[in-house]
């Protein structure tokens, strides 16, 4: 297919998804490779875009009583080792430090020396220090609940990296909580699965399936971990987010013990669950396209730029003035709990180039003054969830009642059509010829609702030969239908969610 040239986005997302995925970042100016390999930097414009979702979900952890607190970036390696499952997961992907300083030689090269008497673990997740920590805070049931998130960077050696998606260093949170009961536990458990529920489908715009993960796809040293899952426009799936149900697993490598109401000492029961940075790569995948990003209004990092549209330069004055007095009038306008985030662009630039540039950004309304404008007292409005040329004229005095409503329209418009997409390649399938026919094809095809009831072997060589995982076992069936045996195996079934993923 020859290149398109009507897009701002070349190669668009049919001709060449991954490198679309690579332009857009560059469009936006939300992220670069860096010198370090596998690592990035992320930019302003990107680093908002995490700010604004840090804030929503900081907000939500503390509404249902979770503190921040931070802990080392180093973990003793004797502190993985006491957990083997967890350590054998992160073996291959663990950055470790075992010297203390550098000194030149004689030709001026620097050499580690200082060799540490226990290597360090540069933290890959942080179960093992907090658990060592815990258990030093809890004696008694009533030092319990601890319920604690963590704002951090992580490292995971990774060498296949695509920037947001997968690097070698992120950013995260990951919340541990610690319980006196089983029951307790997995109640924070689907609690903060919740959360991370509402978040992206509120605030990102992003409807998610929710589920189980199976046996060989839970976290290692968990008892059950949970997901929410989002389908990519490319078909494929991405994790968004993850709580974990750690049984007694931690406490009992950490020896986090207490001493119970009836007086008997008792292992604790603890959670942890996480995202991280992986979503300003969902909230790409899921919302933008061929002319650039595409932003929810409630993470966007400006709702409406204000454009003086200047044709000729005595008109300057009087356009710029009226914009700048605008922009004055609407900074208190309220939004989403909030206020509307409005910036005057008066850069000297073409219209046409500083107009593109917000296209590219994601910047859910543009506002452009011009002449005839300023003439008739309006401003031209522009949705990026539409056309680019499409505009709608508002009058000035209905700008502060109209800006918001439109924000929330485009949110809700850009949740329905991501619903709409993911409904549309979703596909229920019965028999093992339709699933091999269904993920037969080079190409991600969607999700793919199973009955299965296969064991872990099972289940990772269709992976092998597909390409396509479980991505969850939902907590809903949402197609409503009944589910007979496996295709695979003839077991009784439960319906299972596959599909190829990040």
């Amino acid at each position: 297919m020859a290149p398109s040239q009507k897009t701002a986005i070349q190669p668009t997302r049919t001709e060449n998804y991954p490198e679309w995925y690579q332009q857009v970042i560059k469009a936006a100016d939300l992220a670069e490779h860096s010198p370090v390999r596998g690592c990035m930097v992320i930019k302003p414009w990107g680093y908002s875009l995490w700010e604004n979702m840090q804030a929503d979900l900081d907000r939500r952890f503390k509404e249902t009583g979770h503190e921040n607190a931070y802990f080392p970036l180093f973990i003793p390696k004797s502190y993985l080792e006491r957990e083997a499952e967890h350590i054998e997961g992160f073996a291959k992907e663990c950055a470790v430090v075992t010297h203390s300083r550098l000194e030149a030689n004689e030709e001026g090269e620097l050499i580690p020396t200082g060799e540490l008497d226990e290597p360090l673990i540069v933290r890959p997740t942080s179960e093992t220090i907090i658990g060592e920590m815990y258990s030093r805070w809890v004696q008694s049931y009533r030092d319990l609940p601890i319920l604690i998130n963590q704002w951090a960077n992580v490292v995971r050696w990774e060498m296949r990296t695509r920037l947001f998606l997968r690097t070698a260093e992120f950013l995260w949170q990951e919340g541990h909580t610690l319980h006196a009961t089983r029951e307790e536990a997995l109640a924070e458990t689907r609690r903060m699965l919740e959360v991370y529920r509402d978040f992206a489908e509120e605030a990102m715009a992003m409807p998610v399936l929710r589920g189980e993960k199976t046996a060989a796809e839970r976290f290692p040293g968990a008892d059950a971990t949970y997901c929410i899952e989002a389908l990519m426009q490319d078909r494929k799936a991405l994790q968004a987010g993850t709580s974990h149900f750690l049984g007694q697993n931690f406490a009992r490598a950490s020896d986090i013990t207490f001493l119970s109401r009836e007086g008997r000492e008792e292992l604790a029961w603890s959670t942890s669950w996480g995202t991280s940075t992986r979503l300003v790569g969902a909230m790409i995948m899921v919302h933008s396209d061929d002319n650039g990003l595409v932003l929810p209004p409630r993470l966007a990092p400006l709702h409406a730029v204000l454009l003086p549209v200047v044709p000729k330069e005595d008109q300057r004055v009087a356009i710029e003035a009226r914009a700048a007095q605008l922009r004055d009038e609407l900074a208190g306008t309220p939004y989403a709990g909030g206020r509307l985030r409005l910036r005057l662009d008066d850069r000297d630039l073409r219209g046409g180039e500083k107009n593109w540039s917000w296209v590219k950004k994601g910047v859910p309304l543009r506002l452009e003054l011009g002449p005839r404008d300023l003439e008739r007292g309006v401003v031209a409005v522009s949705r990026r969830d539409r056309d680019p040329r499409e505009k709608e004229s508002i009058p000035f005095a209905e700008l502060a009642d109209r800006l918001p409503a439109l924000l929330e329209e485009i949110q809700e418009n850009l949740r329905a059509q991501a619903l709409a997409f993911r409904r549309e390649h979703t596909h229920t399938l019965r028999t093992r010829e339709e699933f091999e026919e269904f993920f037969g094809a080079e190409e991600a095809p969607g999700l793919a609702l199973l009955p299965w009831g296969g064991t872990e072997e099972e289940e990772r060589a269709i992976a092998q030969r597909t390409k396509a995982t479980i991505r969850c076992i939902p907590f809903e069936d949402e197609e409503g239908a009944g589910w007979g045996t496996c295709p695979f195996t003839g077991r009784e079934a439960r319906v299972a969610v596959f599909g190829r993923a990040y």
